[in-house]
């Protein structure tokens, strides 16, 4: 009874914040008769709870009435998730890679309590994950500003835009539990047959162990979109790893960017007037602190999932244009994902 009010009152504040975000919208258009026609389509995922109700009122009030617009439909609340074994999630991935835009809801990513919840088949993979590792590429996360609410780092007065890469690393890592003692070992086995082998650990008691890789190809897709948009912000790019100690896996990411800099867009950065800095990551995030914002961070997809949100305290989580980890109600953000 309680959880049915709450979601009632939830369902009410919603609709009402969205109100009156259209009267205001509305005023400042003086609205035509005729809507901005979009040529392509772009693919919608829609999501769970009271998301898929704000999504619905700011396409019902603020979109359609200005904008034609093909929208290919992708269900990713859970319950289709679950009775599509996920499908439906690689389909709407793929989809954006054929169409080039795609708009994502709030999903929920299960754990043992949604399992039970939802009856589902399993613990089904972040959705957001998914999405990531068949797009590969780049998320550029940055917060959104309004004079009226305070920073919690008051020396900010500009944003800092996150990119975080979406690919690999501990996202696709393979781990494991080990039981007995006895030596955990990396093996390369090349396409000519010949092996490379590693020792991780010998292990003299159970423990743990992983294994994560990276590629030269996303690396380099990762260097090229963040040089791109540090481009069009004209604003400097900084770029942190942690090579002091993983000297060839995050020194492949400081050298590749590096020689891709120096090779495409050191000219274009002189002529803007802004530059290129590798640094350390913890040496960066306290000079993140510091500054008053107004640059690009290029950051590994760990370091840029913890970064992201850290930069979101300009004023609050919600306040971001990413896609947020969690259910709720985030209308300003959505609005600002439609009008980008």
């Amino acid at each position: 009874m309680a959880v049915n009010y709450s979601m009632t009152l939830l369902k009410q504040f919603a609709e009402q914040s969205i109100n009156s975000a259209s009267r205001a919208v509305s005023f400042r258009n003086y609205a035509t008769a005729k809507r901005v026609v979009a040529t392509n389509p772009i693919v919608e995922m829609d999501g769970d709870e009271m998301t898929r109700i704000i999504w619905e009122k700011i396409k019902e009030k603020l979109i359609f009435p200005y904008v034609k617009l093909e929208c290919l439909y992708y269900d990713l609340g859970l319950p289709h998730r679950d009775a599509t074994d996920d499908q439906v999630t690689i389909d709407a991935a793929h989809a954006i890679l054929k169409h080039n835009v795609g708009i994502k809801c709030a999903t929920i990513t299960p754990d043992e309590q949604r399992v039970e919840e939802f009856k589902l088949k399993k613990m089904w993979l972040s959705p957001n994950g998914t999405i990531r590792n068949i797009l590969g590429g780049t998320v550029f996360r940055e917060p959104i500003l309004c004079k009226s609410i305070p920073r919690l780092v008051s020396g900010w007065a500009k944003p800092i835009v996150i990119g975080r890469h979406a690919h690999g690393d501990q996202y696709k890592a393979q781990d494991f539990v080990v039981s007995k003692p006895g030596k955990v070992e990396l093996v390369h086995t090349a396409a000519d047959g010949t092996t490379e082998k590693f020792l991780l650990y010998d292990f003299k008691s159970p423990g743990v162990a992983l294994g994560m890789y990276n590629t030269d190809e996303s690396i380099s897709a990762f260097a090229h979109s963040s040089f791109q948009v540090a481009l069009q912000k004209k604003w400097p790019l900084y770029m942190s790893t942690k090579n002091t100690i993983l000297k060839r896996y995050d020194g492949r990411f400081k050298d590749i960017f590096e020689e891709i800099f120096q090779k495409d867009y050191k000219k274009k950065f002189d002529d803007a007037k802004i530059w290129y800095e590798h640094r350390l990551i913890d040496d960066m995030v306290a000079q993140a602190l510091k500054s008053t914002g107004g640059f690009v961070w290029a950051c590994k997809n760990y370091d840029g999932d913890v970064q992201s949100d850290i930069v979101a305290q300009f004023a609050s989580f919600v306040l971001i244009v990413h896609v947020a980890p969690i259910t709720g109600i985030l209308p300003i953000s959505r609005l600002i994902s439609w009008k980008q």
